[in-house]
């Protein structure tokens, strides 16, 4: 299935498993695909319970959203803990919204990742 974010079509796939879990659910998961920039690029894919107005409907039970965030300073050895971040503010988010989106769901967990 695609949907589109930021006017860019986003192929999310879903594991049987994952369409399975879906299907049982009562209320919208929301999958949050964070780009963080910091020292280095981090991807991750956060899920949600609650707050599907904030992400755009991919079907039955999924909501699905984009967050570019930056930490505040590339400090690492005085960190405890996850770094300070903030949104980050992109006139054009286009080109940093992924292609697709893998979702899975195994022992219990939901598990993500994201590509271009």
């Amino acid at each position: 299935m695609n949907i589109m974010l930021a006017d860019k079509p986003v192929e999310i796939r879903l594991s049987q498993a994952a369409g399975s879990a879906l299907a049982q659910r009562t209320t919208p998961l929301v999958a949050e695909m964070e780009l963080l920039f910091s020292c280095l690029i981090r991807k991750r894919v956060r899920f949600y319970e609650q707050g599907a107005e904030t992400g755009t409907t991919a079907g039955k039970g999924l909501a699905v959203s984009f967050r570019p965030i930056m930490t505040r300073s590339c400090r690492i050895s005085t960190l405890d803990g996850p770094p300070p971040s903030e949104d980050f503010p992109i006139r054009n988010v286009q080109p940093f919204v992924p292609h697709w989106l893998s979702i899975d769901f195994r022992n219990g967990q939901w598990l993500g990742e994201f590509g271009y």
